[in-house]
């Protein structure tokens, strides 16, 4: 028996020959594959006239102090790795992708109400076109005007801007333009009363002078029916004006009316400017204190596109008297003071009816006699300088 040790097997186990084949030539493959190529023919001459194109392209900079830095476009040699820019690329379409949704549903909302957009950009707000956002309009007026309205750069007015050139542009429109005072007691009248009774002068004011129908010549059945018809004369005097127009009484010194066969009024809207104010009578009544100056666009109906306005001033004064102390008609208003001021219509013609005159046509009436005044000047009382269109001798505007 030996006494050398017995060796023990090997951890490491035996590779098979013919795998050690295959690796070898698996390897050999490999390396072949990627071991670098001889270039051929014409990708040698390919690169070689790149670079004497370069050479030469880097002389000619140097001579004009470029230093000799070889300058070559981005993207063919120098510029950035395709795949970095294609992740550029894949990192816009995320940020569009990401703001397109919202920016696609802004879109749809804008397209269905466009004054969501500041500005009001598409002039919808206002009826006149681009006036709208040229003109601020005003607020109330709460006390008589220290000076007329400032000069307004002249422009003729269109079927579209109506009040071009007009100082009439920034006022209310309409029945926006008769704002109530707020209502209190007064004498023996409740809050409640005098309210209501505010509310009936508005229903005049707006009945006699904005009412499309009273404006193409109708009767203004509204207001009259708002007047007490106990109060002598005054109602009837007010109806045979209406039915049988003339000198003696004409009934454009109340309501505002144009002839239809003639002129229409441009559009629906007509400007508005003045206050309604109210106090206790010397009757002991809720006297109402009312004036107003109305602008009118009007056209020929001849087919015409000449627009011009008439401008009308008016002054009313009503009172509500207690039907205990007085025989009047409970709930029904008396007239104490009626006068008005016409500018732009024929002087001295008493049809019942303006006739505005247009700047392209003779004039009509007669010929106007008095001083030059200011339409829209409401700093003053019709009788200090009114446009004069009420009397025998007619006034020259110095506007319309």
């Amino acid at each position: 028996m030996s006494d050398k040790p017995a060796e023990e097997p090997s951890s490491i186990p035996e590779i098979p020959d013919d795998v050690w084949e295959q690796f070898a030539r698996d390897t050999e493959r490999e390396i072949r594959a990627s071991a670098p190529k001889e270039p051929s023919a014409r990708a040698r001459e390919v690169t070689e006239r790149l670079k004497q194109n370069d050479d030469s392209k880097a002389k000619g900079k140097k001579s004009k102090g470029n230093k000799g830095k070889r300058q070559e476009p981005e993207g063919w040699r120098t510029g950035p790795a395709w795949q970095e820019m294609n992740g550029t690329a894949r990192r816009r379409r995320r940020v569009w992708a990401v703001l397109g949704v919202p920016l696609a549903i802004a879109v749809v909302v804008v397209a269905m109400k466009p004054s969501l957009i500041p500005g009001d950009p598409f002039h919808k707000g206002d009826k006149n076109g681009p006036d709208a956002a040229a003109a601020s309009p005003l607020a109330p007026e709460t006390a008589a005007p220290t000076a007329a309205p400032s000069a307004v750069d002249p422009e003729t007015p269109t079927l579209d801007r109506p009040f071009a050139g007009s100082p009439a542009l920034n006022w209310a429109d309409g029945t926006a333009g008769i704002v109530l005072p707020k209502a209190k007691a007064v004498g023996a009248f409740s809050k409640d009363r005098v309210q209501l009774a505010l509310k009936q002068a508005e229903t005049f004011l707006v009945d006699a002078n904005l009412a499309p129908k009273t404006l193409a010549g109708s009767r203004p059945a509204a207001a009259l029916a708002v007047l007490d018809p106990k109060q002598p004369d005054m109602v009837t005097r007010l109806n045979t004006s209406l039915s049988t127009p003339a000198k003696g009484h004409d009934p454009l010194l109340m309501f505002s009316r144009f002839d239809p066969q003639q002129v229409r009024l441009v559009g629906d809207v007509v400007k508005t400017r003045g206050r309604i104010t109210f106090n206790e009578g010397k009757n002991s009544g809720v006297a109402i204190h009312a004036d107003y100056t109305f602008v009118y666009p009007v056209v020929r109906t001849d087919g015409s596109t000449e627009v011009t306005r008439t401008i009308v001033r008016r002054v009313l004064d009503l009172e509500l008297l207690d039907p205990a102390r007085y025989q009047v008609t409970a709930g029904r208003l008396s007239v104490t003071n009626y006068d008005a001021d016409f500018g732009n219509t024929a002087c001295q013609v008493y049809d019942g009816y303006f006739h505005p005159d247009f700047p392209s046509a003779e004039p009509t009436g007669a010929t106007p006699t008095g001083p030059t005044t200011d339409p829209y000047d409401r700093s003053k009382d019709i009788d200090e300088g009114g446009a004069g269109g009420k009397g025998e001798t007619c006034g020259t505007l110095s506007r319309t």
